[in-house]
């Protein structure tokens, strides 16, 4: 015996049995052939070593100068299981066990159309959402009354059964799942009539959902423990609403302001005016007669079109802090199509007033520079 198996697995000969396993473990991953293809010799090698050493009996016949392979030969795939080499990579045979036929449920997502105003200033939302819920028949057991599942007869309990299959390597073994039993270890004579013995079944049932102030589109509002009844009648997964905004005929919402336009002449542009702007409180003033439809709008002499006025403090109330954005109205002067007579006149004088009535233009290039740019940047 050329082979000193002590060097082999590189411990020394009064190493413990932890020891010894714990060396071939590392020089197994290492040498492994599905890791290292021009290792087979040396994962032999390493292999043999292990079968003895990790054998009182061959170890002791080994110690004593004796042959403890009997024959000579290399020992690999003569009473040596790949198990130890799953051991050695996994630490537990490569065994499943039986899973437990109860488990968490998925999660459900469910989209649901509220009004600008409601995802604004909150709202209570009921729907209907079908889903998986515990079957009341077996109380999610999944058995029909009086029956108790029962030990599988394939697997005994174990979840898996084991496949043997001939290499060049030795004899393979690999675990599947049971497949009477689905890898449970236990089978149920006598399954529930109402749910066929999954522990659940489908129905549909009415919930409401607060829906904070401030939500936007896309938000999504989460409702721990109202998704999916798991399998077994285990845990419900949770319950997601996701929140889609209907068009508004007045505001458009960015972030947390609000925006809209308003037209004006341009008598009450170049004068200045006073209006009454309608808020977003006002889609929601029947529910609440004490909140404010309108706000005062002071639109100041000389106003040019496409001017912004901004009103702080009526956007959208803050999702995640406190006040609220601002409202943004942009102003949109309206020059008169159609004149009478004694419009056009006054018109007319008030243009020579204002030496207006031959107007050159003023012409310009859209074109800024970069100093152009810059400065209007900073007003």
């Amino acid at each position: 015996m050329s082979q000193d198996y002590y060097e082999t697995l590189g411990v020394g000969r009064d190493a413990t049995p932890d020891e010894v396993k714990k060396a071939y473990r590392k020089l197994a991953r290492q040498l492994h052939p599905d890791v290292n293809s021009g290792s087979s010799e040396q994962f032999k090698h390493i292999t043999t070593a292990y079968e003895v050493l990790s054998d009182p009996n061959k170890r002791a016949t080994y110690d004593r100068g004796g042959d403890p392979l009997g024959s000579g030969g290399s020992g690999f795939g003569q009473g040596f299981s790949f198990d130890d080499i799953m051991d050695a990579f996994f630490g537990q045979n490569g065994a499943r066990g039986p899973r437990s036929r109860t488990g968490r449920g998925q999660d459900a997502l469910l989209r649901i159309k509220v009004d600008l105003a409601e995802a604004a200033f909150g709202v209570s939302h009921e729907f209907k959402v079908d889903t998986a819920i515990r079957c009341t028949t077996c109380g999610g057991s999944g058995g029909a009354e009086n029956s108790q599942p029962v030990t599988c007869g394939t697997c005994h309990g174990h979840g898996d059964v084991q496949h043997v299959q001939r290499s060049l390597l030795g004899d393979i073994r690999t675990s599947r799942p049971c497949p009477t039993c689905n890898g449970f270890g236990t089978v149920i004579p006598n399954p529930c009539a109402e749910c066929a013995g999954d522990g659940r079944v489908r129905s549909r049932r009415s919930m409401t959902v607060n829906i904070p102030a401030g939500v936007d589109q896309g938000t999504r509002v989460q409702l721990a423990g109202e998704g999916e009844v798991g399998p077994g009648g285990g845990p419900a997964g949770d319950l997601y609403v996701e929140i889609n905004v209907n068009r508004h005929p007045l505001f458009t919402r960015k972030g947390d302001h609000l925006f809209c336009n308003v037209t004006i002449p341009m008598t009450s542009a170049a004068l200045g005016t006073r209006l009454d702007l309608p808020t977003l409180e006002a889609d929601v003033a029947a529910v609440d007669s004490k909140i404010e439809k309108t706000v005062p709008l002071d639109v100041p002499p000389g106003t040019q079109s496409g001017e912004t006025i901004v009103v702080r403090g009526y956007g959208v109330p803050r999702l995640r802090g406190s006040g609220r954005g601002d409202l943004h109205v942009q102003v949109i002067v309206e020059t008169p199509s159609k004149l009478n007579e004694e419009q056009r006149e006054l018109l007319t004088r008030l243009a020579e007033l204002r030496d207006e009535d031959k107007v050159e233009g003023q012409f310009s290039s859209n074109h800024k520079g970069v100093f152009g740019r810059f400065r209007d940047a900073f007003k």
